[in-house]
């Protein structure tokens, strides 16, 4: 065992105890960067159901699923860049 192997180890599964405690909330952030539970299971209902299908289930959550993932993706995608772009020319 090399000596990454010895230091990573112990330090993984502390992590990994405390995700456990914590419902696996961590784990689910760093997978799911910016997105909700909702965000997730309105994306999963969108690929097997289809569009179409999706806003007849619901209208309301449809609409708020967007309206999520455009404000998200605004953010990450457009405006961050931009911050990070002004402040290395400043």
């Amino acid at each position: 065992m090399n000596i990454f192997q010895t230091l990573y180890t112990p330090i993984k599964g502390a992590f990994l105890a405390f995700d456990k405690k914590v419902d696996g909330s961590i784990t689910f952030f760093i997978k799911h960067y910016g997105k909700s539970r909702f965000m997730i299971a309105m994306s999963k209902k969108a690929q097997y159901l289809g569009l179409e299908k999706l806003w007849e289930k619901g209208p309301k959550a449809f609409v708020y699923f967007f309206l999520f993932y455009l404000v998200r993706d605004t953010i990450l995608y457009i405006i961050l860049p931009i911050v990070f772009a002004r402040m290395a020319t400043n």
